[in-house]
């Protein structure tokens, strides 16, 4: 079993005011999203954040308790349940993930019906109020993601010469964005990855609202009923660290896609989620929003010239997480990277 470091830590921060005005950031993005870093960061002082993100993720309980009917029609098979409402369609080791409800969308596009590259979007008619938040926070929190993807070109451009600046403009202009407005139902296992189980973000970068808690019964939010709940990322010698997010902080999360651009300069890091305990008997839900920031799909995945394979890939062993060397192929687009992975964390989940 792993030994788990009991005490929450704080990532770095970055101040919105700073990003805006293009200030040089890059010692902290290395110190964040580098070889010792724990592949995340949060973003304080952004305007109209904080009423955004408690206005959307107070609604994620009405969305799961919707009923089957009404959920049953925001169900989207064709996608792989990649849009609209998805509920144990995932696995959690070798089980269905009943565990929690996400309803996904695009926040920044509405693809057109017979779009054949974007999923479409489907609100629930019952919530009218869902597709206005939802669209407002997934917003904000790609603008920021956009800003931040400036900060990595700079940084990864003055370390590794032969690194081109593509990765501000190919999410500035892309319309593969999705929001994830995720309900975690209550439940009683303490288990390490009880809520979701050990993954690395696959995409570019991961914004991520802090959670709220609320009482499953009555809807009413609550404080955090147990400070062990919550995200755990490995840390650069292979141990789990409970990481905090404040409420009022974005948090941006590195995926295997910037591992391989910038050649190994920036790694990805396994991450998990843990249930939290409940009090004195009462159930508790947890909501939160995270939002992948991705290029297009024909986007091609590439290390910078003269950058070998190996140092592509992070040295730490974590034996939860499928390598990233068979899933990478150089030359290959972000869609069928996508695809790999998808293919191969399912097989690793199945051998559990």
């Amino acid at each position: 079993a792993l030994r788990l470091k009991p005490l929450a830590m704080s990532l770095v921060v970055l101040k919105y005011e700073d990003l805006v005005a293009g200030k040089d950031l890059s010692e902290s993005i290395f110190e964040a999203f580098g070889p010792s870093g724990l592949g995340a960061l949060t973003i304080s002082g952004i305007p109209t954040f904080v009423e955004k993100r408690e206005k959307l993720l107070k609604l994620s309980h009405s969305v799961a308790h919707l009923s089957k009917e009404s959920l049953e029609k925001l169900e989207h098979s064709k996608s792989l349940w990649n849009t609209g409402w998805s509920h144990g369609r995932e696995k959690l080791g070798a089980e269905p993930d009943f565990s929690k409800g996400s309803f996904y969308g695009n926040p920044v596009f509405d693809p057109p019906a017979d779009s054949t590259t974007y999923d479409p979007n489907l609100w629930p008619e019952e919530l009218p109020e869902v597709e206005p938040a939802f669209k407002a926070l997934g917003k904000v929190m790609t603008d920021v993601v956009v800003l931040v993807a400036d900060q990595i070109d700079k940084l990864v451009a003055s370390r590794v010469p032969e690194y081109k600046p593509v990765l501000h403009d190919a999410l500035k202009n892309s319309k593969k964005v999705k929001g994830r407005l995720l309900y975690y139902y209550p439940t009683d296992s303490t288990k390490e990855d009880s809520w979701i189980g050990w993954h690395n973000d696959s995409g570019f970068l991961t914004a991520l609202t802090s959670a709220i808690f609320v009482d499953d019964t009555t809807a009413k939010t609550i404080p955090n009923p147990d400070p062990e709940g919550g995200l755990w990322i490995v840390d650069r010698a292979g141990e789990p660290v409970h990481v905090d997010i404040p409420e009022d902080h974005l948090a941006l999360q590195l995926g295997e896609c910037c591992q391989i651009i910038t050649g190994g300069l920036l790694v990805a890091t396994p991450h998990s989620v843990r249930a939290s305990k409940h009090p004195e008997n009462k159930p508790i839900g947890r909501a939160t929003f995270p939002c992948f920031v991705g290029t297009e799909s024909d986007f091609i995945l590439n290390a910078p010239p003269g950058i070998s394979r190996e140092q592509v890939f992070d040295k730490t062993p974590f034996s939860r997480v499928p390598p990233l060397s068979p899933r990478w192929i150089e030359g290959q687009t972000y869609g069928e990277f996508l695809k790999n992975t998808f293919a191969k964390f399912y097989e690793h989940n199945k051998t559990d």
